[in-house]
């Protein structure tokens, strides 16, 4: 396999998975990943009254035991696979501040995903999202606000699903397209490459039946055409089931966009890897 690290996992530090970070690195072994981040969610502020079916709470992270059995992790399994430790951020324009200061007093991680999960007060996830817009308002709403999010608190190292929002939206293949969108999408590919800020390839939609990974290939196409080098590998892996999903396939559609290399994170400093 070409991609021998996994940069997008969760294990049941965050709320919306209930598997144990020893199963998740247990599969990642027989996987043959060379390199695992974990990366559990934190999504502070979370609007839970516009979602009645996720409980209060849920997207917080315990950072004291989620540090502490990864570090156990790391030394049980450090003949076996190399560990390292991330976090999945929830980014909102109105949290840059509140970032900074987190930051200043959680100094241990390898590698931040800065992802938006939130639009018009909620997670585009959920049916009612499309209730009072269509989905191409929907689509250019979620670009508008990874923009903000961006700007808002850019010390992350890599942007997280960029058209995460795609993968809810039915009718997405008769109107979704880079060229249709790319008035949206540009400033964005150009705030990720003068900040430094690696674009992630995510292969959650693969493994769930979707055509595509997040983002459209043509999409990566314009960020490298852009000068865009530092791309990130995820799986975005709730359940063992799904760690490395689909990475050799990624890995031929990413070299055949002209792509050869991948990055990885250690102490927040990018390395670059071949696909």
């Amino acid at each position: 396999m070409s991609v021998i690290a996994d940069y997008h996992l969760h294990t049941d530090h965050s709320g919306d998975s209930t598997a144990s970070m020893e199963s998740q690195i247990l599969a990642g072994i027989r996987k043959e990943l060379k390199i695992m981040c974990f990366t559990d969610h934190y999504d502070p502020d979370f609007p839970y009254e516009n979602i009645p079916d996720v409980s209060p709470g849920t997207f917080e992270l315990d950072y004291g035991p989620y540090r502490e059995e990864y570090l156990e992790m790391r030394d049980k399994y450090k003949d076996r696979i190399e560990l390292r430790f991330g976090i999945e951020l929830g980014l909102q324009p109105h949290l840059g501040d509140f970032l900074r200061s987190y930051f200043a007093s959680h100094t241990d991680y390898d590698f931040v995903i800065g992802s938006n999960h939130l639009c018009g007060g909620t997670d585009p996830y959920y049916p009612d999202f499309l209730k009072s817009r269509t989905q191409e308002e929907a689509l250019a709403l979620y670009l508008e606000d990874t923009l903000l999010n961006i700007r808002a608190f850019p010390a992350i190292d890599s942007c997280g699903h960029l058209d995460y929002v795609a993968r809810y939206l039915p009718e997405r293949d008769n109107f979704y397209t880079y060229r249709a969108f790319a008035g949206l999408i540009d400033p964005i590919l150009s705030e990720l490459i003068c900040r430094g800020i690696a674009l992630e390839v995510n292969t959650a939609p693969l493994t769930k039946g979707l055509p595509y990974f997040n983002p459209l290939p043509e999409i990566l196409s314009r960020y490298r055409e852009m000068g865009g080098e530092l791309i990130t590998i995820g799986s975005d892996a709730h359940v063992p089931e799904r760690i490395a999903g689909r990475f050799k396939d990624t890995a031929q559609i990413l070299r055949s966009l002209g792509f050869d290399h991948y990055t990885v994170y250690r102490e927040r400093k990018p390395l670059m890897l071949p696909l």
